[in-house]
């Protein structure tokens, strides 16, 4: 029986260079700030990592990346949906010859199926690929995946493993825990809604794969440990500490355009992204930072007073004289 993919796992940033492409360097370091930082695991080309903003190729490579830089140290769970059926096969194929623990797929995009449709869609997934999968619920971009869609699925398909579920909607988690649980202990249950996280955990959940981890991993961590040693009063402030932020950041510019200015709070500058903000949206984004700023300041000082025991606490990148010296070379090459 598999063990099941718990904690926080970072949809990360996927950073870009001054000219559009994918930025390596800042990415490797990225990956070990995070990893530095407690978080459990990687979710490379997920929806905060714009994954249909990259091409196929890119797309590979950046799971590539992260797989090189990670180094065993944490899981990964691969972001592999594509526009169809045959290609997201030939992703999940991919990504399992790199050695992800697993993949996430989210429900077919643009055409909107039915509860049928998406079934179907996941079932010859699930009988073609010799990875792990896991389910991504996104309403709010794809079609839904309903309780009994799921339920379904886990119960016929072994390859099937977990959902990742970013509606937020805490009675279907609920709902999905006390039907599956019993079949498949080792199923894992991930929320995806920040908002929303200490009660997704209280109620059952495994963990996260949340945007607001990218910015601030030791406070999603941190909610998580709390909720895990039964702190729930600590955890609920620190989820109250946590929501102010994630309104922000959801709400400047084109998503996920706050979380990069979130990265930018951290010292990290991971570029402009790739979906193309108007004039006035790019004043938008830099007249929020300054309120960005204070809020993943204030977080930090929370966070310490969760941690000391631990000691977790939020702090500027730094890179190694190693890793300076490899991406002078790298740029040297090109």
């Amino acid at each position: 029986m598999s063990e099941r993919i718990s904690g926080i796992l970072t949809p990360n940033i996927t950073p870009v260079d001054a000219l559009g492409r994918v930025d390596e360097d800042t990415l490797r370091g990225y990956v070990d700030w995070l990893i530095e930082r407690g978080v459990d695991g990687l979710y490379p080309n997920g929806s905060t990592g714009e994954f249909v903003r990259f091409t196929a190729d890119e797309r590979r490579r950046i799971v590539q990346i992260v797989v090189d830089q990670t180094r065993g140290r944490v899981p990964i769970l691969a972001g592999a949906a594509e526009a169809n059926a045959k290609e997201t096969i030939a992703a999940c194929d991919a990504y399992g010859e790199m050695g992800v623990r697993a993949v996430a797929i989210v429900a077919p995009f643009y055409y909107r199926l039915s509860e049928q449709g998406v079934y179907a869609y996941f079932r010859e997934i699930a009988d073609a690929v010799s990875v792990d999968v896991t389910l991504y619920n996104i309403p709010l971009f794809a079609s839904p995946i309903e309780v009994g869609t799921v339920v379904r699925l886990a119960s016929e398909c072994p390859r099937v493993i977990g959902i990742k579920d970013s509606s937020g909607d805490l009675p279907n988690m609920m709902r999905m825990i006390s039907q599956i649980r019993p079949m498949r202990p080792e199923f894992s249950f991930l929320t995806g809604w920040d908002a929303s996280l200490a009660p997704m955990l209280i109620i059952g959940a495994d963990g996260g794969t949340n945007a607001t981890s990218g910015v601030v991993p030791e406070l999603t961590r941190a909610i998580h440990r709390n909720v895990q040693s039964g702190n729930i009063d600590e955890a609920m402030r620190l989820q109250f500490q946590l929501l102010p932020l994630f309104d922000a950041l959801i709400s400047v510019g084109e998503f996920p355009e706050g979380f990069r200015a979130g990265a930018r709070s951290r010292g990290w500058n991971l570029g402009a992204g790739r979906a193309p903000l108007s004039d006035r949206q790019r004043d938008m984004v830099a007249a929020a930072q300054r309120e960005i700023d204070a809020l993943v300041n204030e977080a930090a000082h929370l966070t310490d007073a969760s941690s000391n025991a631990s000691g977790d606490t939020l702090t500027m990148p730094t890179q190694t004289i190693e890793q300076i010296v490899q991406k002078v070379m790298r740029q040297l090459g090109r």
